[in-house]
């Protein structure tokens, strides 16, 4: 993993096991640029909507056992993702540290409440008509944002309150998501070292 450049908020992983090869480089402060190429087509639309949304760079190339199913490939782009964006914060000397978004999506609303607080937890309140979408699994939403939070150590709430079409609420949760990361580690000129009266996240 690279390091931390000097007002550069960017980070970069290579990860390789028997189940999946990932190179993943993730820019907190971009323009929206995503480059995705993965064996899972319904998570590359949902990483380019977090992507465009956020205002982050984020460049994936990922090949897994799919033969199987999407879960290894899913988990361990989570996993590398929610690394990046650790690194990457570095010190969290003066970002916002939280955020709360809510996005409607059609029928369908989502919330993100995020905390880049150093201690994971995911709450995850969402029920979806339809246990797939397309080849997609439901479940691995749940499985993306668990690696995400626990590898990026944040706090993460993600809560769909309504919907009716399984693709419009899971499409909310991540341009909710992009949104909330975005606010949340945006630098706030009045916060003086970390926003925390502890000294440290």
């Amino acid at each position: 993993m690279s390091l931390q450049e000097s007002n550069v908020r960017s980070a970069s992983v290579s990860r390789k096991t028997n189940e999946t090869d990932i190179q993943l480089t993730f820019q907190v402060d971009g323009t929206g640029v995503s480059e995705i190429q993965t064996d899972v087509p319904f998570l590359n639309h949902m990483l380019d909507l977090f992507t465009k949304h956020g205002q982050f760079n984020l460049n994936v190339v990922a090949k897994g056992d799919i033969e199987i199913d999407d879960h290894h490939t899913v988990e361990d782009i989570g996993i590398c993702l929610g690394q990046t964006l650790r690194e990457a914060l570095g010190d969290k000397k003066g970002i916002k540290r939280y955020a709360s978004v809510f996005v409607p999506m059609d029928e369908a609303l989502a919330q993100v409440v995020i905390d880049i607080s150093n201690r994971p937890h995911l709450e995850y309140r969402a029920q979806y008509p339809s246990q797939n979408v397309g080849s997609f699994d439901t479940q691995l939403v749940h499985e993306f944002l668990w690696k995400l939070a626990l590898e990026a150590r944040i706090t993460l709430h993600v809560i769909v309150h309504y919907g009716q079409n399984t693709h419009h609420m899971i499409e909310g949760i991540f341009k909710a998501l992009g949104r909330a990361l975005d606010e949340a580690t945006s630098i706030d000129p009045r916060v003086q070292g970390v926003p925390s009266t502890k000294g440290v996240l």
